[in-house]
């Protein structure tokens, strides 16, 4: 083809300057989509982007000027990420991704809408984040060629913009992998953490998911908490053992307590400062017995009741049993002069057992009558009142600041009346305070984020642990229901 003017001959060369001048000319007149928020950071862009083609891939240029890549997305640059965001009606954040954050097609593929929400973008406009997360969803569908070649997965990508606990991965008693044939990203309003290494594939509709074992094939509805009803019996019954064997052990120590002209109390900073209060300890019971009364309300009405009942006793059965080894390991002077404790014999084993079931079924109190001496590494009333705040604080909802505030009130004034009436030296309520919190954090922080279902050494040394909560799939939710059929108004106010 040739372009000849009137007046001078046709040339070749001529008219192929012609076409390249007009076609460099249409390009310089911008689309008037573009002339809006971001134009002029997409020319920021172009002057930064010091963008240069991957050695061994197959590049050409438009007659804009515009780097184009045979291998796609991947290969983009940022002035090409730019012209994206401009074509899908995100130019407002072109100069917060491109010009500061240097996104090129390869980050553009790993984005999440995790990476909008969080640091160092921060994106705020809620419409905006949902948007271009749907439309960067759609531009991985259209390259998952390339998210395989780059060893980034769709499903992970996709649990990754997910808020944290709603991916589709789960584990059974067995360690078999439960993989999510359909989503809907919560269940009961229980969170669900995907661990390390694990892949689920999910979809949108209702949350099942599929376990494999042994070739069998049966369906679990994710999230699902399952009461399990015998495993609480179990606890319960491990804990009633345990307390008949603390009742044995301080049946033993009480015939072992040192004599208190020999070994006088031990010298104790606020036992020494502090004047003992008579009437103090029977208080540190009351305080128990107002918090028992509140955990036993909580257990009422929680619709997850089971789980709470095994928990706490599967706790303090652990903490009590620590405590039967620390009692008869180290018996320390009585801690006040006017404790009348002496070593105790008994004629025959059948006085021991009588003793040990009097204490065991008083619960050790003093309100019912039970006087012990030599159990003071470390407080059981220490022990039980803690345990119980923590029970309370933990399943109720964080807006119940009152009971909250009273559960720790009853703490506190509780650990003072135990060392105000001089019952337990301060090491015991100490060390009592520090061994039943830690032990409540470790088993939540345990079974919330699942994280022994990796460890292969979390499950010998927490047998009973991986027993009790195998089928529990991350955080409990604190919802609740009245169990009862009537009366009809409170199944109306609670549920």
């Amino acid at each position: 083809m040739s372009v000849c003017f009137a007046g001078q001959p046709c040339s070749s060369s001529s008219s192929s300057l012609l076409l390249l001048f007009l076609a460099v000319a249409s390009c310089l007149v911008l689309p008037s989509r573009q002339r809006h928020v971001g134009h002029e950071a997409l020319m920021r862009v172009g002057s930064k982007a010091d963008w240069s083609p991957p050695s061994g891939r197959a590049v050409t240029l438009d007659f804009c000027g515009m780097a184009q890549s045979d291998d796609g997305v991947s290969a983009w640059g940022c002035k090409r990420v730019a012209q994206w965001l401009q074509e899908e009606g995100f130019g407002a954040y072109v100069e917060l991704l491109c010009a500061q954050h240097r996104l090129d097609g390869l980050s553009l593929l790993a984005l999440t809408e995790a990476d909008l929400r969080g640091p160092p973008l921060g994106l705020t406009v809620l419409g905006d984040i949902k948007r271009l997360t749907i439309a960067l969803r759609r531009l991985q569908r259209q390259n998952q060629a390339q998210l395989g070649e780059l060893g980034i997965q769709p499903v992970d990508i996709l649990a990754a913009g997910l808020p944290p606990g709603a991916s589709g991965a789960d584990w059974s008693c067995d360690g078999a992998e439960r993989r999510h044939t359909t989503g809907d990203y919560a269940a009961n309003g229980t969170e669900l953490r995907l661990r390390n290494g694990t892949r689920s594939v999910c979809s949108l509709g209702k949350v099942l998911c599929q376990t494999h074992t042994n070739g069998g094939c049966s369906q679990h509805m994710a999230g699902r908490l399952d009461p399990e009803v015998w495993k609480t019996v179990i606890s319960s019954i491990y804990v009633c053992l345990v307390f008949g064997f603390t009742s044995v052990v301080m049946v033993i120590v009480h015939e072992r307590v040192p004599d208190m002209r020999t070994y006088p109390p031990l010298p104790d900073i606020f036992l020494d400062s502090v004047p003992r209060i008579p009437w103090a300890f029977a208080m540190a019971e009351a305080c128990g017995l107002i918090l028992c009364y509140m955990f036993l309300l909580i257990l009422l009405l929680h619709k997850h009741r089971s789980i709470l009942l095994r928990r706490l006793c599967s706790l303090m059965g652990t903490v009590f049993l620590l405590r039967c080894c620390t009692m008869f390991v180290t018996s320390l002077s009585v801690p006040g002069q006017h404790l009348k404790c002496a070593s105790k014999t008994y004629g025959d084993a059948w006085g021991k057992v009588q003793r040990a079931v009097a204490i065991w079924s008083g619960f050790g109190m003093t309100l019912t009558g039970v006087q012990t001496c030599g159990d003071y590494m470390f407080s059981g009333h220490t022990v039980v009142i803690t345990m119980l705040n923590f029970f309370v604080t933990e399943y109720t909802p964080q807006s119940w600041n009152l009971i909250h505030t009273i559960s720790w009130v009853l703490n506190l004034f509780g650990i003072f009346f135990i060392l105000a009436a001089h019952e337990h030296y301060s090491i015991d309520v100490f060390i009592a305070f520090y061994i039943t919190t830690r032990l409540f954090l470790y088993y939540h922080t345990l079974a919330n984020t699942r994280a022994y279902q990796q460890s292969r050494r979390a499950r010998i040394w927490f047998p009973m642990f991986f027993f009790f909560e195998c089928n529990v799939n991350g955080p409990v939710p604190n919802q609740y229901h009245w169990p009862f059929s009537k009366p009809a108004f409170m199944k109306t106010l609670i549920g």
